[in-house]
């Protein structure tokens, strides 16, 4: 038999037992899932029979040896709208691998009903079909890992934004507390925070507090300075609060240039002095 004729006989047989092998596959998954209620339920009993209708008409247009054709890509598309959403939803890799690799077995079922008369025939469909549920698997482990990339990604950036708060304490006086370690990324977002604080307010100072970070060594120290240029840059003067004696001894001992930089030791004293060059006070009721 040839292959397209082979090919052709276990599509058409797959169609013929579509029933049957989309209510063993789906048992199977319920029986595997680590989250099972009635609309999750529902919606692989949905994804597992668009799945089974796909199948064959791919099979029957492009083969088994190849699943970038265009006869898969409804099929591709259906694959990369689950991966999507398991990995949304917080699936494992095994559990998204498990979804196409536990088809194997209805359908290997399937096919030794069919061809029980026939080994060698069974013997080289049970392996064509091996190979093609081993491609669609690894084509959805690729889709799942993309789509995690991106969601890791996303959530670094949502909280780099959420640990760099641009305050406003004051008319035209801004604070900017940072908390744990600068590193080139964090700096960029520091930076872009800082200034579209300074666009939106029209503020003419800038407190960087840098009390929550734990170390200054010569990296950070240019971190510091660089926001601090793109600041004044934009028309605002920088004073940086929560110099401890440790870290003061660390930017003498790198010998990191500060001396163009008004600095205090908490953000109460910079506060003080922010007042002070914008014209305002605070006083103590009596």
């Amino acid at each position: 038999m040839s292959s397209n004729d082979q090919t052709r006989r276990i599509s058409s047989l797959i169609q013929q037992r579509q029933a049957e092998i989309l209510a063993e596959w789906t048992t199977n998954l319920q029986a595997l899932s680590f989250r099972s209620d009635a609309a999750s339920d529902e919606q692989l009993r949905r994804h597992c029979s668009q799945f089974l209708a796909l199948l064959p008409a791919a099979m029957q247009s492009d083969g088994v040896d190849s699943i970038e054709g265009r006869g898969y890509d409804e099929l591709r598309d259906l694959l990369s709208e689950i991966s999507n959403q398991r990995a949304r939803q917080g699936s494992t890799p095994s559990e998204t691998a498990t979804y196409v690799f536990s088809l194997k077995q209805p359908l290997f079922s399937a096919l030794r009903s069919a061809l029980t008369g026939e080994p060698e025939v069974l013997a080289e469909a049970s392996w064509a079909i091996t190979a093609l549920i081993d491609k669609l698997g690894l084509y959805t482990i690729e889709i799942y890992q993309k789509s995690r990339d991106q969601i890791i990604a996303r959530q670094q950036q949502e909280l780099l934004e959420l640990s760099t708060p641009v305050v406003k304490l004051w008319q035209d006086i801004l604070a900017l507390p940072l908390i744990g370690t600068l590193d080139s990324a964090r700096t960029q977002v520091v930076m872009e925070s800082l200034l579209e604080k300074i666009v939106e307010t029209g503020a003419a100072i800038a407190i960087i507090d840098i009390t929550g970070v734990p170390t200054v060594d010569t990296l950070v120290a240019q971190h510091l300075l660089k926001t601090i240029a793109a600041a004044r840059l934009m028309g605002a003067d920088c004073i940086i609060s929560g110099i401890r004696p440790q870290i003061a001894q660390t930017i003498v001992h790198l010998g990191v240039n500060l001396e163009d930089v008004m600095t205090k030791a908490t953000l109460a004293d910079a506060l003080v002095i922010a007042l002070a060059r914008v014209g305002a006070s605070v006083t103590r009721n009596a």
